[in-house]
């Protein structure tokens, strides 16, 4: 099944993609994606519902497009975890995951526009996998870790470089960002994506090719990453792991190269969508309006 959140910001409504690609409203189930949904096996229950409610109303398709997820708990995201994004960065191959969170407040529809912060000098893209966890998980062992997950979804984990990297304290604070959490278009449920661990992703800007590259370059693997963070956490159902992205980000460009306002940023993951979003420079009234 693939899920997805459509119409007016902060008021947005649930919705399935059929199989035929046709978009419809399921709002009359009554339930949100939210953690309620997901924890309550949700999408078994929404698919025996709309077998019984064929005629949930057909979208247009250009609706409008939300974050595909309600609010979740927390963004965990993982760092340098793929290897030639680690190369390109002159780091050495972690030992163990690196961990940041991501304030959920950062969370964005796919289309929107992306807000280059107020005093931005270097905001960075970076097209990711996202996980969606299903169930409550904690001290979850790998050999079990996928029963956890409810789906995947495309993310842009994006980055402001100088607040991350040269303000000191954590990289929390250039991550977090209005705008800068992209989710979907839709989130596919697991059993829609064979292998998650070979799936190209990539990310253009302006038209030109930035990332190219493919899940199979992950250092630590999804079952690998869902223990491991579950061990200093517990992750609640509808919480996001954003698993790492590959070469190709700004920064590690020569000479680097950053988003200015107007650039266009297209990016997308096999079997899980893609997004356009235009890069806005801050200012009072853009902070402010539905995007």
């Amino acid at each position: 099944m693939k899920l997805f959140r459509f119409g007016k910001q902060n008021s947005e409504k649930p919705g399935v993609i059929l199989a035929n690609g046709e978009q419809i409203d399921v709002s009359a189930f009554g339930e949100d994606f939210d953690e309620e949904f997901f924890a309550n096996d949700g999408v078994k229950r929404l698919a025996a519902w709309m077998a019984k409610n064929a005629k949930c109303p057909v979208l247009d398709p250009g609706v409008r497009l939300g974050p595909c997820i309600a609010r979740p708990s927390k963004i965990v995201c993982i760092g340098l975890n793929y290897a030639r994004h680690a190369a390109e960065a002159g780091a050495e191959i972690p030992t163990e995951p690196i961990i940041f969170l991501k304030a959920t407040s950062a969370l964005s529809g796919p289309n929107y526009d992306v807000i280059i912060p107020r005093h931005s000098e270097k905001t960075d893209w970076e097209v990711e996998l996202a996980v969606v966890i299903g169930k409550k998980a904690q001290y979850v062992r790998s050999d079990e870790a996928m029963e956890y997950v409810a789906g995947y979804c495309l993310h842009n984990d994006y980055s402001e470089r100088a607040f991350q990297l040269e303000r000191g304290g954590q990289w929390v604070k250039g991550k977090s960002c209005d705008s800068f959490a992209p989710l979907g278009p839709f989130l596919a449920t697991s059993d829609e994506i064979k292998d998650p661990h070979h799936l190209r992703l990539w990310l253009n800007v302006n038209g030109i090719v930035m990332q190219n590259s493919n899940t199979s370059d992950l250092i630590f693997k999804i079952p690998f990453l869902i223990s491991y963070v579950s061990q200093f956490m517990t992750l609640l159902p509808g919480d996001v792991i954003s698993t790492g992205t590959p070469e190709g980000v700004g920064a590690g460009l020569k000479p680097p190269q950053y988003l200015k306002h107007g650039d266009i940023v297209e990016f997308g993951i096999e079997g899980l969508g893609s997004a356009r979003q235009r890069a806005v420079a801050y200012d009072d009234s853009n902070h402010a309006r539905e995007r």
